[in-house]
C-alpha cells in the first residue's frame, strides 16, 4: 500500500513537471511573437446575458501557470518522504492536486464566474489542508482562514452581480466597452477580494494561523497559489485602477503598513514557520505596493521570483523541523551547518535571495522596485516606512541564519538527524537552481533590454538600506531585552491583529449571551419554570411519603375532619 501511494506521488510530480515545461515554452513563444489566444465556450443566453466558459492563453497566464506546476511538482516529490508516516497520504496527494487545479482555473479565466470557481476552490481546499492534522489548534486556524476569506468571496459575488448590467462577466471585454465610473465599483470589490486573499491589513491574522497545515502545503500556499491569487487578480484588473486615485491610494496605504507590520513582527518571532509566513506577508505587501504605484509588470516579475525562493525556504524549514523532532523554536536550534551542509546551503541561498543578494532571483526584482520607488513621487514619511520595511527583510533573514545555521547546538536532549535524503534533496536542488538562475532569465524575457538607469546616490541608497537592515538583525536581541513586555507583545504580535480578528470580534456576543443566560435561564424564568416546578414536586413528594409512612394517624385525622364537616352540614 505504501509503495502504491509513493507511485501516486511520483506520477503526479512527473506529470506536473512535464506540463510546467510545456507551459513555460509556450509562454516564451507567446511573449516573443506577441501572441495570445482567447477561447470562449458559450452555453446559453439568459435575458441577453451570455453564459459562457472562457479561457485566456497568453504569456502571463502560461508563465505563471508553469511556475505553479513546477513548484507543485517539487512539493509532491518532497512529500513522498515528508508525509511517509501519515495514514492518509493519498488524501493529501488528492487535496494538493485539487488545490493546483483550482489555481490553474483562476489563472486562465477572464470570466468572473469561472474565476469564482477557482477562487472558492482555493478557499475550500485550503481549509481542508489547514485542518489536516485534526486537532483543536488546526480547527481554530482553519476556521479563521475560511471566515476571513469569505469576506473577499462576498466582494467578488457583488462584482459579479454588478457586471450583470453589461451582459457578460468577461472583464477584458467590459474594460474596453464599459463605463469607467461604474466599472470602478467592480474594481473596488475586486480590490477588497484581493486584499483578503493576500492578507493585507486588516485581514492579516489568518496567514500566520494557516501554518497549522503540513509544511509542504505551506511551501505551495505561500509561494505561488493561495496568497498570490489576489495579487494576480489585481494585475489582470490593473486597467480599472489606472485612473482611479482613491483605490490606488487606499491600496498604497494598506500595503506599506502591511510590509512594516510583518517585517517588524518577524524580528520578534521565534517560531520558524511563522517567521517565514510573516516574510511572505511582507513580500505580498511589497507586491501590492508596486501595484499601487502602477507598475503591474514589475509586480508580476517579483511574484515569479518570490515564488521560487519562498518555496525553497519552506522546504528547507520542513527539513529542519523534521530533523529537530518536530520542534519549530529557533532558540533551541544552532550549528546545523555541521550536520546538514546541503540543507543549510539551500537555506542560505533562499535567505540571500529574499534579502536581495546581487545576482540571485530576488535581487533583480527588489532592486528594480527600490529604484522605481526612489523615482516616484510620494511623501517622505511613506518613503521612509517603505525603506525601513525593506531593511527589516534583511534583518529577520540574517537573524534566522544566526539562530539556525551558526552558533552552538542548543538542543542537547535530542540527537540531530543527518542531511536530507534524495527524495527531499532533489526538490530543494531544483528550487535552488531556479532561485539562482531564473531572476536573470525572467529579467531578460519580461523586460528585454529595458533597464532602470538611476543616479549613483540611488544605488548607494539601496546598499545603505540593506546595511541598516543587517544592523537591526544583529541588535534585535538587545532590543528584545531592553523593551518592556507590552512593546514586545505589540511589535511581535502583529499589532494585536490576531486578537482583534478572533477574541475581540466575538467578545461582545459572548458577553451579551452570558448576560442573557444570567437574566433569563438562570434568573426568574428558571424559578418560575423548570426549577420552580421541580421544587414544588419535591415538596409534594415529601408530603406524600410522610402520609404513606404514617397511615393510622392519617386515617384517624381524616375521619375526625370528615365527621366534623358532616356535622356542620347537617346542622
Amino acid at each position: 500500500m505504501l509503495l502504491m501511494i509513493r507511485e501516486y506521488f511520483k506520477v503526479g510530480s512527473i506529470f506536473l513537471m512535464f506540463l510546467s515545461l510545456l507551459s513555460f515554452l509556450f509562454g516564451i513563444w507567446c511573449l516573443m511573437f506577441e501572441k495570445g489566444y482567447f477561447l470562449d465556450w458559450e452555453f446559453f443566453y439568459i435575458n441577453g446575458v451570455v453564459m459562457s466558459f472562457s479561457v485566456i492563453i497568453d504569456y502571463m497566464s502560461m508563465i505563471f501557470m508553469s511556475f505553479v506546476m513546477f513548484i507543485s511538482s517539487n512539493v509532491l516529490y518532497y512529500s513522498i518522504d515528508y508525509m511517509s508516516g501519515e495514514l492518509n497520504s493519498n488524501r493529501f496527494c488528492l487535496l494538493v492536486l485539487m488545490f493546483v487545479l483550482s489555481m490553474i482555473l483562476l489563472i486562465i479565466s477572464p470570466n468572473l464566474i469561472s474565476i469564482l470557481l477557482g477562487w472558492d476552490g482555493l478557499g475550500l481546499v485550503s481549509y481542508c489542508l489547514v485542518i489536516y492534522y485534526q486537532n483543536s489548534r488546526s480547527f481554530n486556524a482553519g476556521m479563521l482562514t475560511v471566515l476571513s476569506n469569505r469576506i473577499g468571496d462576498v466582494a467578488l459575488l457583488i462584482s459579479i452581480a454588478w457586471m450583470f448590467n453589461y451582459g457578460n462577466w468577461n472583464y477584458l471585454i467590459n474594460i474596453e466597452m464599459g463605463d469607467k465610473i461604474e466599472l470602478w465599483w467592480v474594481g473596488l470589490c475586486v480590490l477588497v477580494a484581493a486584499m483578503t486573499k493576500s492578507a493585507q491589513i486588516p485581514f492579516s491574522a489568518w496567514l500566520p494561523a494557516a501554518m497549522a497545515a503540513p509544511t509542504p502545503v505551506s511551501a505551495l500556499v505561500h509561494s505561488s497559489t493561495l496568497v498570490t491569487a489576489g495579487v494576480y487578480l489585481l494585475i489582470r484588473f490593473d486597467v480599472m485602477f489606472s485612473e482611479v486615485y482613491v483605490a490606488k491610494s487606499m491600496l498604497f496605504f494598506f500595503s506599506v503598513f502591511t510590509m512594516f507590520m510583518a517585517g517588524l513582527g518577524a524580528n520578534f518571532e521565534y517560531d520558524l514557520k511563522k517567521i517565514i509566513a510573516l516574510s511572505t506577508l511582507s513580500q505580498l505587501g511589497l507586491m501590492m505596493f508596486v501595484l499601487s504605484m502602477g507598475y503591474s509588470m514589475l509586480a508580476f516579475f517579483h511574484l515569479l521570483t518570490h515564488a521560487l525562493f519562498k518555496a525553497l525556504l519552506f522546504l528547507c524549514a520542513g527539513g529542519i523541523i523534521h530533523s529537530m523532532g518536530d520542534n519549530q523554536d529557533i532558540r533551541v536550534m544552532g550549528s546545523l551547518s555541521n550536520n546538514q551542509p546541503f540543507l543549510c546551503s539551500c537555506f542560505n541561498v533562499a535567505n540571500l535571495a529574499l534579502c536581495g543578494m546581487p545576482f540571485l532571483a530576488g535581487f533583480y526584482s527588489k532592486d528594480m522596485i527600490l529604484e522605481m520607488c526612489m523615482m516616484s513621487n510620494f511623501n517622505t514619511f511613506m518613503f521612509f516606512i517603505t525603506m525601513l520595511s525593506t531593511g527589516l527583510t534583511v534583518s529577520y533573514s540574517f537573524r534566522l541564519v544566526n539562530y539556525v545555521v551558526s552558533g552552538d547546538w542548543k538542543f542537547k536532549g535530542v540527537h540531530m538527524l543527518g542531511d536530507v535524503n534524495s527524495l527531499m534533496g532533489l526538490p530543494m536542488f531544483n528550487l535552488m537552481l531556479g532561485g539562482v538562475v531564473m531572476g536573470s532569465v525572467l529579467s531578460w524575457l519580461v523586460f528585454g533590454d529595458c533597464s532602470v538607469a538611476i543616479y549613483l546616490y540611488g544605488k548607494i541608497m539601496v546598499v545603505i538600506v540593506s546595511g541598516v537592515g543587517f544592523w537591526l538583525g544583529n541588535s534585535i536581541e538587545w532590543m528584545s531585552v531592553s523593551l518592556k513586555s507590552v512593546f514586545i507583545d505589540y511589535f511581535g504580535g502583529m499589532w494585536f491583529m490576531p486578537m482583534l480578528s478572533t477574541q475581540f470580534s466575538s467578545y461582545f456576543f459572548l458577553w451579551w449571551g452570558d448576560k442573557l443566560i444570567m437574566m433569563s435561564d438562570q434568573s426568574w424564568s428558571e424559578e418560575v419554570g423548570p426549577q420552580g416546578v421541580f421544587s414544588v414536586m419535591v415538596e409534594y413528594s415529601i408530603l406524600n411519603q410522610w402520609i404513606q409512612n404514617n397511615s393510622l394517624k392519617v386515617y384517624l385525622s381524616s375521619f375526625l375532619v370528615w365527621f366534623f364537616i358532616i356535622m356542620v352540614m347537617c346542622v
